[in-house]
Parts: structure tokens; sequence; C-alpha cells
């Protein structure tokens, strides 16, 4: 039994084998047969110039072209519309070589299998003809053609500023015009390729534009500058502020082809110029509220703030030109106290000439007040009225003039070389002895009181210097009795005792002393007051010493170069400074004209 089943099972094995072997013959001589087809006809999926010649032969193919070419017609896309140009308008025709046959040659029909699986698409152009003078012709007709008619293109761009939004970019603007002759060449492989529609977009016949909305150039330069519109430069005047906007800095900016950005200059400076008309309150009058309570107004002298116009023009320029906004102080050619209500705030001196009497007071205390004596009127020497700075304070000077040198411990210029000292050569103070035997225009004050305000004060300090009518005094104060301590009031003067000079005393005894450093009527003469125009530099308002150097200050040097020659302030030697004619030359750091009551130029700005 078990063997009976074995024979069965193999017998089905067999006729199984026997079947599938039979079919895979048959189905051999099918694919074999079928491609014997192939060698008279194109393969299945075959295209020719866009005709469909699956299974057809060489005739039937150039029988379904000519028919194709019969009602020919290719549409024409245009940035601006539609056309069409008909394959009769240009003489379209075939003329047949063996292009055809040499595909067909070419095919393996027992290959065909493949081919039911892909396309296959054929273009040959050269049976394919038209007169190309013909299409010319037709197409110079369009309007589109003519170019009168056609648009440049525009390249994108950089808008202008945009308040509230800042700069843009304006997208290219494409045009119109065309290439002729690449119409014509794209036009032609069309109608070879006998193609039922042209795009000259897709065609690329169109002028582009060289700068698009994606440059990166041009994007990076859009980037910049709405940095430049988004900063804020912020300048600090006390507890006052101006605010220079993107909006302003804008109007500043021009930028080149080649992405670089550059500032007007000129109204970077006009800016700064404005700044200064508002904030400087050098040169201008000063209403000042004296110890005797009355006001007076100072019209002259140099104290007070002072904007360095050229120097904070090129530090503006280069901080607009980084992009990045700051807050800052403008640079000063001059610094005062206070930005809030007086300028000079509440440490300085005050000179009041008529009574020949002087206040310092230090942060709004009375530190010392004595009487002094000024320059001599009645030799044209008289010390003038105004707002001025120290200029810096120098120990153990010599004042020096044609004919004389007086020797000093306390040095404090304020008005070029009219400055405040010691005068051991007096014993008498205040009173009318300036009118006759005042000093060459200084402030001579007793030397316990030019000591006491020599260490009390500092470069850039102001001296309020005025005449006041009714304050006059006619007794003189001797060094003895004069008031070295602040009063009780603390702004009202204190009284000082008056006495007559005793014989051999006072006024005599000054003239005496001053003849002996060597003053005589001559010298006088040429240490007089010169007109008085201003100074070609002020200072800064830091406590500005002398340099080391050699110790003698000679008129008409640049004050870098008096200040290389100044002695340190608390030398020990003894400099000669040329002191107390309006027409000496000033100290390190100070003003050459500081009387004048208009501002100079500042020497290239």
């Amino acid at each position: 039994m078990e063997k009976e089943e074995k024979e069965q099972s193999g017998n089905r094995r067999k006729a199984v084998f026997a079947a599938g072997v039979a079919l895979l013959v048959f189905a051999a001589a099918a694919y074999i047969g079928t491609a014997q087809r192939y060698n008279e006809c194109f393969f299945p999926r075959t295209v020719v110039n866009h005709i469909d010649v699956s299974g057809l032969n060489v005739r039937e193919v150039k029988t379904q072209i000519d028919e194709g070419i019969a009602g020919y017609t290719c549409r024409i896309i245009t940035r601006t519309g539609e056309d069409e140009i008909s394959g009769e308008t240009i003489g379209l025709r075939m003329e047949y070589d063996d292009s055809l046959e040499q595909v067909m040659a070419g095919q393996n029909p027992y290959l065909w299998g493949l081919h039911l699986l892909r396309d296959t698409e054929i273009t040959m152009e050269t049976m394919i003809v038209f007169d190309e003078n013909k299409m010319k012709d037709e197409l110079a007709g369009f309007p589109w053609m003519d170019e009168s008619r056609m648009k440049e293109p525009v390249n994108a761009a950089i808008s202008g500023y945009i308040e509230g939004t800042g700069y843009e970019i304006i997208p290219e603007e494409a045009g119109t015009k065309l290439d002729p002759k690449a119409v014509i060449a794209a036009l032609s492989s069309a109608v070879r390729a006998l193609e039922p529609e042209i795009s000259l977009e897709d065609a690329g016949v169109y002028a582009q534009a060289e700068i698009t909305a994606e440059n990166e150039e041009l994007v990076a330069r859009l980037e910049e500058l709405n940095r430049y519109a988004a900063m804020t430069v912020v300048y600090r005047f006390g507890e006052s502020e101006e605010i220079l906007e993107g909006v302003e800095i804008q109007k500043w900016l021009t930028a080149a082809e080649d992405g670089t950005v550059s500032v007007d200059e000129t109204a970077v400076a006009e800016y700064v110029k404005e700044l200064a008309g508002k904030y400087d309150t050098a040169y201008q009058p000063k209403e000042f509220i004296t110890s005797y309570g009355d006001t007076v107004t100072i019209t002259k002298g140099n104290y007070g703030w002072r904007i360095s116009q050229k120097e904070e023009t090129a530090a503006l320029k280069e901080i607009i030109l980084s992009g990045q906004g700051e807050e800052r102080e403008p640079v000063y050619l001059q610094r005062a106290a206070s930005h809030e209500g007086k300028d000079y705030g509440d440490t300085y001196v005050e000179i009041n000439l008529t009574a020949q009497h002087l206040y310092y007071y230090k942060d709004g205390e009375l530190l010392v007040e004595s009487d002094f004596v000024s320059g001599n009127e009645s030799r044209g020497n008289g010390t003038p009225d105004g707002a001025y700075p120290i200029t810096y304070k120098q120990r153990n000077a010599v004042l020096r003039g044609q004919g004389y040198a007086s020797p000093v411990s306390y040095w404090m210029p304020f008005n070029r070389n009219i400055g405040m000292h010691d005068a051991d050569w007096r014993n008498s103070f205040g009173g009318t002895i300036y009118k006759t035997n005042g000093s060459h225009g200084c402030i001579n004050l007793p030397p316990a009181v030019a000591k006491t305000i020599y260490e009390n004060i500092e470069a850039g300090t102001a001296v309020l210097c005025y005449h006041l009518g009714g304050t006059a005094a006619e007794s003189v104060t001797t060094v003895a009795s004069t008031n070295l301590t602040p009063s009780s009031s603390g702004n009202a003067p204190a009284a000082a005792q008056s006495v007559t000079p005793e014989p051999g005393t006072g006024e005599a005894e000054n003239e005496t002393a001053e003849t002996a450093v060597g003053t005589t009527e001559s010298d006088t003469a040429i240490l007089q007051d010169e007109p008085q125009s201003g100074p070609s530099a002020a200072p800064s308002g830091e406590a500005a010493q002398p340099t080391t150097g050699s110790n003698v200050i000679v008129a008409g040097q640049s004050a870098a170069r008096r200040a290389e020659q100044a002695a340190p302030e608390e030398s020990e030697t003894s400099p000669v400074v040329v002191a107390g004619s309006g027409s000496q030359t000033a100290g390190p750091g100070e003003s050459s004209g500081s009387s004048a009551e208009e501002p100079p130029e500042e020497t290239g700005a």
C-alpha cells in the first residue's frame, strides 16, 4: 500500500513538471513570434515628434506625421499675454530622410517586452522644414516683439527710510525686454519638435534683472542700514538729555553700490553745533547773586561748558558708522561745575573789585573771605570783570614782568596771567589802595589767605569778578586783622577791621615794596592790558598741574609748550611766571584772551 502511494505521488510531480515545461515553451514561442513583428514596427509606448507611433511601421508613421503637420499651430505664452503661430504661415513641411528607418533598424525585437514598462520619445528635427524669414516676419507683427514697447528690467533696491519700519527691499521688476535672436531660436526648436506651445519665460529669452530681492549683498546692506536706523545716541547734560534717533541719523547716510555706507560729516557737524548752541555756557552772560544780596550780570569771561565741536563731530561720525548706539557726554574743550542752575556750582571765588573784598565758597559754605589789592587803575592795569576758571595752581613761582620779579608762594592764575597770589610785601589790603598803588592786574592777598585758598581750590574752579556800586570801602585792613573765617551768616560779608595806616606802613610801604622788585614807570607801560580777543584753548576743568621741566615760562609760547616748561605744583624751586598784565601769556592750559564777550572760533572746528 505504501509503495503504491509513492508511485502515484511521483507520477503527479512528473505531470506538473511536464505541464510547466509545455507552458514555458508556449510562452517562449509566443514572445519570439511577437518579436518578429517588431522587425517592421516601432516598440510599444514610442513617441516620435509628439506622435504616438506604437506598433506602426515607417510608412504609417510618416502618414501620421503629415496629418499632424497639416493643422499645426504653436501657442506662444509671453509675460503680457498669448499669441500663436501656424505651420502654414511659416511654410512648415516634412522632408523625410532615412531617420525613421535608422531608428527601426536599431531596435532589437527581442527586447520589445522591456518597452512595455517605459516610454520612448524620439525627436527628429531633420525632417521638419520651415521658412525662417517667414517666421521672423510673423513674429514682427506681435506687439511684444516691438523693441520700442519693451520695458527694461529694474534691479531690486533698498527703499527710502520708512518711519516706524526702517528700510525694506523693493523687489526687482521683470520688465518685458526680449532678445529677438533668442526668441527665434527658442521658437524654431519648438516648431521642429512640433510642440504645441512655448513659454518665453521658461525659454529664458527675457532680459533679467542683475540684482534680485534674494541677492546676498543687498540683503546684507538692508540689515546694515536697519541697524543704523534702529540705533540711538543719547547725550547726557547733567539731568538733561538729547536723544539722536535713527529717523534723523538715516538722513545723513549714503549707501554706495558696493555696500559701503558713508556719513555726511557736514550734517553731523551741524547737529553738534546745535548741541553747543544749546548747552555751552562759556562766554555767556551769568546772573550772579552776590554775597551782598545784589544780583549782578557778568558778561565777560570764558568760564563755563564748551563742547569741542571738531572732536565731537569726529567721535559722533565714528559712532554712527559703527552702528552701535551709546550714552555719552560730548567731548569738551572746557568743563564747568554743573549743568543744573548756575554752571559754576557751589564752589567758587567771588571777587568784588569795587569793595576790594573776596569770598571763597566751597560746597556752598563760606571757607574764607578777605580784603585784597587788585590792579592799579591809575596805570591802566585795572583787573577786569568776568567769570574765569582757575587755570592751574603752583607753589613757589616768580612773577616776572619787564623790570620786576616778585617771588610768591601760592600762584593761582585765572584770566590769562592774572591770578590770585600772596603778597608778603604788603601789610595793608582793601580800601582804595588799588587805585594808585595796585598790582599789575593780579589779586594780591595776605599770605595766610592765599595759603588757605590754595590748599582748598582746584583747577577749573570758577572765579567771579565784578564791580558793584555802593560797596566801596575807604578804610584798609592790616594783615594781622584780616578775617580768615566764615561769617556767622554763611553768606553776608563779615565785618573786617578797618584801620588807618600808620606812618611807614600801608600804602606808602606797599608802594616801596613793589618798587623794590623792579617796577618802573616804563616797565608798567609795557605791562598794560591789551585788547582781549578770547582764548585759543580753554582749560578742561580738571586739576591741570604744570609738568616737570624748565621753570621759565616765556611770553608767546603755546599752551602745550608752556605746560612742558612749567614746574610741578609742589616744587620747592621758584619758577618764573610772567604775570599780572593783560598783555602777558597764559599759564599751562589757560586761555590767552579770556575776557572776550564772544567765544573764539575753534581751531579747525
